[in-house]
C-alpha cells in the first residue's frame, strides 16, 4: 500500500487533503476507500489517535469510510460513538449499507444495535426491517431501497424533472436506470438513462420502443447465488427486486453482487481447506483452535484407516525396503492430481456452470485427463525407480499404481463435490478430507498389492 511508508504527521495530512477535497468536490474525488487505508495505517502507528482523527471527519464522509475499514476499526468506531451519532451516520447511506452496519454493530452489542435502530428516521427504520425480514440468502436482504421510478403513462420529461429535483436535494444517487411501474407499484420494465435521453420531453414510457426497455427482475426471495448467476448471464450493473405481487421494492447493484462473490470464493477457500470461517473471525483462541481440531481429528481418522491398509502388507515392506521409499510418491500424486479435479468441480458448481443431472461431462473429462497425467507420470516414475534400484519390475509396480491412484483421484475428485451437492451440502466441506483418504487408501493397496503380486 503506497502510504505504508509514510509518517504520522505526513498520514494525518494526507488524510485532511482528503476531507478538504471531500467537502469541496464531493465523494468522486475523495473516494472513501482511500480515506480507510490512511485510516488504517494511522491505527497501526498510534490507535488512539486512530479515534481522534476519526471523530473529527464529516459524518457524511465517515459514513462511506466505515464500510471500507477492516472489521476490527469498524467496531471501534462503533464503541467510540453513542447509538444517536450511529443512527446519525446512518442516514448517509443506502438502506443496505445501513443493514450491513447495523448487523455489524449487533454482532458486537445486540442492545446497541436495537438503541441505533430506536434513533433512527420511522422512514429508515421501516426500510431497514424491511431487508432485515429477508433470509441472509434471499435477494431482499442485499436490495437498496432507493429508486427512481416513473409511472408507465408518464411523460418522459416530468419524470426528469422530478429527477433533477431529487439530486438537487440529495435525495438519490448513482441513478443508472429509471423503473417504470404501473398505478398498483407493479414492476413493468426498466431503461438506462443514457437511452432515456434519446427520447422527446412529450414521449410517454408506455410507447418507448421495446428495444430500449428491459423486463429483467428478480424476486426478493431469490437465492443471492442465482442473482449472481443472472448479472453474469445477462451482464447488468443493476437489476430491479419485486414481491411475491410483482410490486418493486427496490433494486440489487454490482457493488454488492462483488461481495456476494467474494465472500463466497472465501467460503470455498475455507472449506477446501477444513477451516470455518466464522471461527476464523473469532478473537478467542480456544474457539479458533476448537474448530480446527475437529477437522484434523477427522483427518486423523482418515489417516488411521489409510495406515491400517499399509499394515496389511507389514511382510511384504520388510522384504523389500524399496517400497517404503517409493510408496508416499504414489500417494501424493494421487492426492494432487485429486485435488485439482475437486477444484475445478467446486469452482464449476459455485458459479452454476454445471448442476448435477449434466454432469456426467465433467466426470468424463476429469478423469481422463487424471489418466492421461497418470500414464504419463507412470513411465517417468517407472524409470526412476528402475534406476534408482535397478529393479525393473519395481519400476512397472509403481508405474501400474500411479495409472490406478490418478484415474481414481480424477474420477472421484469430479464425483464427490457433486455428490454432496446432490444431498444439499457445501460441495466444499468436507469434500478434500474424503479424497485424501480414498487416494490414500487406493494408493497404498494398488502399489503394495501389486508389489505382492509382481515383486514377492
Amino acid at each position: 500500500m503506497e502510504n505504508e511508508n509514510l509518517t504520522i504527521d505526513e498520514l494525518i495530512e494526507k488524510l485532511n487533503e482528503l476531507t478538504a477535497v471531500h467537502d469541496e468536490l464531493g465523494e468522486l474525488e475523495a473516494h472513501p476507500q482511500d480515506a480507510a487505508e490512511i485510516l488504517t495505517e494511522i491505527d497501526t502507528l498510534d490507535s488512539e489517535q486512530f479515534l481522534i482523527i476519526a471523530s473529527t471527519i464529516p459524518h457524511d464522509y465517515l459514513a462511506k469510510i466505515i464500510l471500507e475499514l477492516p472489521e476490527k476499526l469498524k467496531e471501534k468506531l462503533y464503541k467510540l460513538f453513542s447509538a444517536e451519532e450511529l443512527a446519525q451516520i446512518t442516514t448517509h447511506l443506502y438502506t443496505d449499507d445501513i443493514a450491513t452496519m447495523i448487523n455489524d454493530i449487533e454482532e458486537m452489542n445486540e442492545d446497541m444495535a436495537s438503541e441505533v435502530m430506536e434513533n433512527m428516521q420511522t422512514e429508515d427504520r421501516e426500510q431497514l426491517e424491511l431487508l432485515r425480514s429477508f433470509n441472509e440468502n434471499e435477494a431482499g436482504s442485499y436490495m437498496q431501497t432507493e429508486i427512481f421510478t416513473a409511472l408507465k403513462d408518464e411523460s418522459v420529461g416530468n419524470a426528469m424533472k422530478r429527477l433533477k429535483q431529487m439530486k438537487r436535494n440529495e435525495e438519490i444517487e448513482n441513478v443508472h436506470q429509471l423503473y417504470i411501474i404501473d398505478a398498483q407499484d407493479a414492476f413493468v420494465s426498466s431503461i438506462l438513462l443514457e437511452d432515456l435521453i434519446m427520447y422527446g420531453r412529450d414521449d410517454i414510457f408506455d410507447s418507448l420502443d421495446e428495444e430500449d426497455i428491459n423486463h429483467l427482475s428478480v424476486n426478493a426471495h431469490e437465492d443471492i447465488h442465482d442473482v449472481v448467476n443472472q448479472f453474469e448471464k445477462y451482464d447488468v450493473a443493476v437489476l430491479p427486486v419485486i414481491d411475491e405481487k410483482g410490486i418493486l421494492i427496490g433494486r440489487i447493484t454490482s457493488d454488492d453482487i462483488y461481495d456476494v462473490i467474494e465472500k463466497h470464493a472465501t467460503e470455498q477457500i475455507y472449506n477446501l481447506a477444513g477451516v470455518n470461517e466464522s471461527a476464523e473471525s473469532e478473537e478467542k483462541f480456544f474457539q479458533v483452535g476448537k474448530h480446527r481440531a475437529i477437522w484434523l481429528g477427522l483427518n486423523l481418522l482418515t489417516a488411521i484407516a489409510a495406515s491400517l491398509v499399509i499394515g496389511l502388507f507389514d511382510a511384504t515392506i520388510q522384504s523389500m525396503v524399496a517400497l517404503a521409499v517409493l510408496m508416499p510418491i504414489v500417494a501424493s500424486m494421487g492426492g494432487n492430481a485429486g485435488t485439482q479435479s475437486l477444484a475445478v468441480t467446486v469452482r464449476q458448481l459455485a458459479v452454476g456452470d454445471i448442476e448435477f443431472d449434466d454432469a456426467k461431462e465433467t466426470i468424463i473429462k476429469e478423469t481422463l485427463l487424471a489418466l492421461f497425467s497418470g500414464i504419463i507420470f507412470a513411465v517417468v516414475m517407472g524409470i526412476v525407480a528402475y534406476a534408482w534400484f535397478q529393479l525393473p519390475m519395481l519400476g512397472v509396480v509403481i508405474g501400474l499404481s500411479m495409472i490406478i491412484n490418478l484415474f481414481f483421484a480424477g474420477f472421484f475428485g469430479a464425483v464427490i463435490p457433486m455428490l454432496l451437492t446432490k444431498i444439499g451440502s457445501d460441495p466444499a466441506i468436507g469434500s478434500s478430507v474424503v479424497l485424501t483418504t480414498v487416494t490414500d487408501i487406493v494408493g497404498f493397496f494398488s502399489f503394495l498389492g501389486l508389489a505382492t503380486l509382481i515383486l514377492l
